[in-house]
């Protein structure tokens, strides 16, 4: 009896023995539905569940989009790094070639108007005082009235009696009237000749400024630009927070030499036309003087044949 219950409890220990040993085995193969979380057994720890697969090849992926998330909030230093492209800051930017090409050109801005108000000032007095003394002498009989008439204002048209009674002076005694008034004709003729060299002095700074000005700007303009790609090349980029701020400040060069050369052109053109019609005036001065010179030539000899008829 005793040896059939030790083989009945050897028998009942193998059967628990294979029972444990297969448990494993089973669970390794049998793949759980759905297993929950809180619910996870011991020994499936070493397995991974068919659906966490995928959630962990994703990971890397969100991982990696990570620092692209991060370039916005990256790029804003960058962005707020951006200086305010106004004239002045991007002056002060500019390399000093080009700063002295804006400055340059500011002053002969500045030269223009200059110019512009001088002769403006000056175009309408010489005017207004020749038009005042024709309008005296214009019922003048000779010389010495018309000298009386003006007094001892200074002008053009003084100039013109003056030059006509010192040439009917000098020529006291001589019968050849044509030679008298010829003789005066050349002298009126350097009057107005001085008068034109006087009336046009500005004017060829004018021309100079319009005509040169833009050339002055390109040569500007050119240098920054060449510096630009100079930096661009040394950066190695070609963004435009980086290329925008020297080409700014190299086309303001030419800006500024537009600036300088369009009125300049518009002024230049405007005291052509002024100066043309205050030359006309003067023509008419030394018309008025030469006529009271032949009055004067013909009054003498009209008196001298009357003597000689007494």
């Amino acid at each position: 009896m005793k040896t059939i219950s030790f083989q009945a409890s050897l028998a009942a220990a193998l059967m628990l023995a294979s029972a444990w040993l297969a448990s494993p085995v089973s669970a390794q193969t049998q793949s759980p539905p759905a297993p929950a979380p809180s619910t996870a057994q011991p020994s499936a720890a070493g397995t991974v569940p068919p659906a966490a697969a995928p959630a962990a090849s994703t990971a890397p992926a969100v991982l990696g989009a990570a620092p692209v998330a991060a370039n916005p909030a990256g790029a804003k230093p960058e962005a707020a790094a951006m200086k305010e492209l106004s004239p002045w800051v991007m002056f002060m930017s500019a390399d000093v070639i080009v700063k002295a090409v804006m400055i340059g050109l500011a002053f002969a801005s500045l030269m223009t108007w200059t110019v512009f108000i001088a002769k403006s000032i000056e175009l309408s007095v010489a005017s207004g005082k020749l038009r005042a003394a024709l309008k005296k002498i214009a019922e003048a009989r000779s010389l010495a009235e018309a000298q009386m008439a003006l007094g001892t204002k200074e002008g053009i048209l003084p100039s013109f009696l003056a030059a006509a009674l010192r040439e009917a002076r000098m020529s006291a005694g001589l019968s050849s009237d044509a030679g008298i008034k010829e003789r005066a004709a050349s002298s009126f003729s350097e009057i107005v000749r001085a008068e034109q060299r006087r009336i046009r002095i500005g004017m060829g700074v004018l021309a100079t400024i319009g005509s040169t000005s833009p050339f002055v700007g390109l040569f500007g303009t050119v240098w920054g630009i060449m510096n630009s790609f100079i930096g661009i090349s040394k950066s190695q980029t070609t963004n435009l927070a980086v290329v925008a701020p020297g080409i700014a400040e190299a086309l303001l060069a030419t800006a500024i030499g537009l600036v300088a050369a369009i009125p300049a052109v518009i002024i230049y053109n405007h005291f052509s036309r002024v100066t043309k019609g205050y030359l006309e005036l003067v023509s008419r001065a030394s018309g008025a003087a030469g006529r009271l010179l032949s009055r004067d030539l013909d009054r003498s000899h009209g008196s001298v044949h009357s003597r000689a008829a007494e």
